[in-house]
């Protein structure tokens, strides 16, 4: 599918001050990252990741439409530009307040929704189904228990993130992802908030990374 080539032609309009190498290996776990190997830009995806991502994908087309296509290029590019957004931070030397992993989520998220509506619908629709284990049966369990520890990881929980990015892609275009709301994907006690917070992100994208581009 020249999935490689297609992330190439997605960050090509990025003037980097240096040249990234992306680069697909094995492992031995779950992951995908990116770093400085001797001084050099490096962004890794990992195939552990990828085809833990491939053996989850939906047989069917899911209530929400989304297919098995959609799932496997929406969390692979998510995944992709996810990390992306680290090297941006780094390239340019972007101030993060915050958690870095939550600001590298919003950059995938922002990425995805510039690919015109009907696109934006899939590929947000596939990221999220990399967190369906943990929103499944959240009408019938509301209530999750986790030991304390989990929450010392710079990420996020799978739960936190998977609702920034509903309203990330809801504060973006009520309209296009207006049924997150209709179906419960979108708390009603976050949803009025997610225009403001997706605005506020693209100010700060505007601000320090749009100059780049």
């Amino acid at each position: 599918r020249h999935a490689l080539e297609t992330l190439q032609q997605m960050f090509a309009p990025f003037r980097l001050p240096e040249e990234l190498k992306i680069t697909v290996k094995e492992c031995g776990e779950l992951n995908a990252w990116y770093s400085r190997e001797t001084g050099k830009p490096v962004l890794t995806l990992c195939y552990d990741l990828l085809q833990h991502f491939w053996q989850a994908l939906p047989k069917d087309p899911t209530p929400a439409g989304i297919t098995r296509t959609d799932a496997a290029a929406g969390q692979f590019f998510w995944l992709a530009t996810h990390e992306m957004g680290h090297a941006l931070f780094d390239f340019y030397h972007v101030p993060i307040l915050g958690h870095q992993e939550d600001a590298a989520d919003n950059v995938a998220a922002y990425i995805m929704l510039q690919f015109g509506k009907e696109r934006a619908r899939r590929l947000i629709g596939g990221a999220a189904w990399q967190f369906k284990e943990y929103i499944s049966d959240y009408r019938t369990k509301p209530q999750v228990k986790l030991q304390l520890g989990a929450f010392a990881s710079n990420h996020g929980q799978p739960e936190e993130r998977f609702y920034n990015l509903m309203c990330m892609a809801y504060g973006a275009d009520p309209a296009t992802f207006g049924d997150l709301t209709q179906d419960g994907y979108l708390p009603p006690a976050r949803a009025p908030t997610c225009n403001y917070e997706y605005h506020t992100f693209v100010y700060a994208f505007h601000r320090e990374i749009t100059p780049h581009i």
